[in-house]
């Protein structure tokens, strides 16, 4: 008689499903690591990919064979970087997610390399992740840091206050991406690394797609820009800013700085200087500009991502829709009882 998994790998290989179940013989870390290698990644993802296996997967699932990992298993390590235990700190659900999506992403891949026939990432209950309510900087306070940095910084946070662009992006701005005559600027790039003899290492931006774009300069920006690059000259590749040494600024030494002024006027930990990028936002959204507008500018990949980050800056929003409606029927009200006023006959 027949076994019933005989006739199951039957079906399979008649299908081209059946997969040698020695394939899954692999240490889930050997596999993690292979495939981890082989991606096109920005150095700083490839060190956080890196980092994360390291430190929160690999001591729970590292040393299991992939093909005897199940969804239980994906749910307990879940579960376990979402309280902590056995000495480590329980992680922020953002965090937990990001973590997971690699995890899934690793054994999506085991699935197409045929190693498993099906992944464990299935049902995965994950810890919800609250949108963290954006208050941008007031005006004060961006002034306050403006003048309070030292001065090889102070076009640094008036670049970023008023173009809402990125610190790598705007560590990474060169001379010939600035158009001093239409003022203007091309962000297609950003500075990802620095390289022997501190030259700087450019990569592309954070969209996806890697789509260029090109913010106004107003005058207030063009007029700090001008007057410190008359300062401190150009550094490598044409870089406008650059740290005391005359090489590319590395995000920490202007980490450092920005806490040392930061912290005395108040300002929390936190986003750093992306704080200016949502000033800049929130002064776009009070001016009047289109969503689409405000999404090209920041360089969101849709402006959803734009409406959820900052839906509630929009002002108004009751009494607007409140007079939208008022102002079209009140009109019509006034246009009808004037046709039908004698004077109008």
């Amino acid at each position: 008689m027949d076994s019933p998994y005989l006739g199951k790998a039957q079906t399979e290989i008649g299908r081209g499903e059946w997969i040698d179940p020695n394939e899954g013989k692999v240490l889930f870390r050997e596999y993690a690591e292979t495939w981890r290698t082989m991606q096109v990644h920005r150095p700083s993802t490839a060190a956080q990919i890196e980092a994360h296996l390291r430190n929160h997967v690999f001591p729970r699932i590292g040393d299991r064979y992939i093909a005897s990992i199940r969804s239980s298993d994906i749910q307990t390590l879940v579960k376990h970087l979402s309280v902590g235990g056995a000495g480590q700190k329980p992680l922020a659900p953002a965090t937990v997610k990001l973590v997971y999506t690699w995890v899934a992403t690793i054994f999506a891949a085991a699935v197409t390399d045929r190693i498993i026939n099906l992944t464990p990432c299935t049902k995965i209950k994950l810890p919800p992740v609250e949108q963290r309510r954006v208050d941008p900087l007031p005006v004060e306070t961006i002034w306050k840091l403006i003048n309070d940095v030292p001065d090889r910084y102070r076009a640094l946070i008036v670049l970023g206050a008023g173009t809402g662009i990125r610190i790598s992006e705007a560590l990474g701005l060169t001379n010939d991406r600035v158009d001093w005559l239409r003022r203007s600027v091309t962000i297609d790039r950003q500075l990802s690394g620095v390289g022997p003899g501190a030259t700087p290492i450019f990569g592309p931006v954070k969209d996806k797609n890697n789509r260029p774009r090109t913010i106004p300069l107003p005058d207030f920006v063009v007029e700090e820009l001008s007057a410190h690059v008359a300062r401190f000259d150009l550094g490598p590749d044409g870089l406008l800013f650059t740290g005391p040494n005359g090489g590319p600024m590395r995000r920490t030494t202007f980490s450092d700085t920005w806490l040392a002024v930061a912290e005395p006027l108040g300002i929390a930990k936190g986003d750093g200087f992306h704080q200016l990028r949502h000033f800049y936002a929130s002064l776009l959204i009070h001016s009047g500009q289109s969503i689409k507008t405000i999404q090209d500018y920041l360089g969101h990949q849709s402006a959803v991502l734009t409406l959820d980050t900052y839906g509630h800056l929009w002002p108004q929003g009751e009494d607007l829709a409140r007079g939208a409606v008022d102002d079209a029927f009140v009109s019509l009200r006034a246009r009808i009882a004037h046709e039908k006023s004698p004077s109008s006959s």
